[in-house]
């Protein structure tokens, strides 16, 4: 069976730093740090009381106040992004078979906020319980992508991918294997989060994962630096719309790139802590280069998992020198969590779309907040420290990692016909 080329044709974001791809991309380039004190609830009990929230997210900019009642954040973000990836990739009901759109989309919580809420207003009561009708439909992770597809009338395969923090980087390689065997046309995948809660950051300061530099919240996310102590919660949503070639070709569709291949791994080793020698990153990077039919030296950019965390970054800056050799100096690696913070199961969406962005521009967006090198690094890498990088991109890799030792890799490079 001849496998079909897969393209992306429309792109989609909101994010700590921007609520649309220029916004977004305005931000990366600029080192703009997404990171503030925490304005939906009283931190003042908290560990951590910062975060990169969304800013200036009106729903209603998108439905009318009732219906967005019946959605928990982490859809209504999903709608916000899935709605300018559909219009950027020219998609109407004309020129696409309905039967054949699908949509799989990635969320490693889900309804956080609304399963916290009903809770709460549980135990204040009498033992009664009184539960809101929509509770259930607003926080199961699968009801994204299904207020997606209602709202646009696409008929193929819908479900969503939950790996924590690898989650759209799954949903997007399934959406690719779905459309390379021919089972749909057009596939909007993607991921959205919506964890910064009471529930969410309590939980993760409970396992000493999330920064508490309350003193300095926009250079707290500081991948690879020395001084790095956690990661920073983010919130959000990115949307991309993939494509088989010959059919977006057909309807005259732009196209960004091509997908040229994906990867999956685990680590078999603990909860939440990282192999130390990287051991699984190593072979989700392999997996995929071999699955796109590439060598080592022909990749230019990797935008990493890069959390923040003193053990993570370390592992995956091991695993990269392992997979790529002597390549590796020559590679642009970053961490635009730097500035976006942590999106968790959206994190592998907007990361790749940065990807995609940085091969469009030919401009490597920078690592910020580093200042101190770690000794532990090899300081022959090349991680676009603090400014951005100009260079051309013709391949280029996202890694994301989730709890649980789930590995995700996609491997993005620019159309040759």
């Amino acid at each position: 069976m001849q496998l079909k080329r897969v393209v992306v044709t429309g792109l989609g974001a909101l994010t700590p730093i921007g609520n649309s791809i220029q916004e977004y991309w305005d931000g990366l380039i600029n080192g703009r740090s997404g990171a503030a004190p925490i304005t939906y609830y009283d931190t003042e009990k908290h560990k951590t009381k910062f975060a990169c929230e969304v800013k200036n997210f009106n729903i209603e900019d998108y439905m009318d106040r009732k219906e967005s009642r019946r959605l928990d954040k982490f859809s209504q973000y999903a709608i916000a992004s899935s709605d300018e990836a559909i219009k950027d990739a020219g998609i109407t009901h004309d020129n696409v078979n309905k039967h054949r759109v699908g949509v799989i989309w990635g969320a490693g919580i889900g309804g956080l906020e609304t399963f916290q809420d009903e809770v709460m207003y549980y135990a204040k009561g009498d033992g009664t319980p009184k539960f809101n009708p929509f509770f259930i439909p607003k926080m199961i992770a699968d009801i994204a992508p299904a207020h997606i597809s209602m709202r646009n009338g696409y008929m193929g395969p819908n479900y969503t991918t939950v790996s924590a923090c690898a989650s759209s980087a799954n949903a997007m390689i399934d959406a690719f294997n779905y459309i390379r065997l021919g089972m749909c046309d057009v596939i909007v995948t993607g991921g959205s989060e919506a964890a910064v809660t009471i529930a969410g950051m309590g939980g993760f300061n409970s396992m000493h994962a999330l920064s508490t530099r309350n003193d300095s919240p926009e250079t707290a996310s500081r991948p690879f630096d020395a001084t790095r102590d956690g990661f920073v919660l983010g919130e959000g949503s990115g949307a991309i719309v993939l494509e088989e070639y010959e059919h977006a070709k057909a309807r005259g569709a732009k196209i960004y790139c091509e997908v040229g291949g994906g990867g999956m791994s685990s680590d078999a080793y603990h909860l939440t802590a990282p192999h130390p020698e990287g051991i699984g990153v190593i072979a989700v990077m392999e997996n995929t280069l071999r699955d796109a039919g590439m060598t080592p030296d022909m990749v230019d950019h990797i935008n990493t998992h890069g959390t923040s965390t003193p053990l993570g970054d370390v592992a995956e800056l091991k695993a990269i020198s392992h997979v790529f050799g002597a390549h590796a100096k020559n590679i642009n690696i970053n961490s635009t969590k730097s500035m976006t913070g942590h999106l968790l199961g959206a994190a592998g969406a907007i990361e790749s779309i940065a990807v995609i962005l940085a091969m469009q521009n030919g401009i490597v967006p920078p690592t910020i907040n580093h200042k101190v090198v770690d000794e532990n690094i090899d300081p022959s890498l090349n991680l676009t420290l603090n400014v951005p990088q100009k260079r051309e991109i013709n391949v280029a890799m996202s890694n994301t990692f989730g709890f649980g030792g789930h590995n995700a890799c996609v491997l993005f490079k620019k159309l040759v016909d």
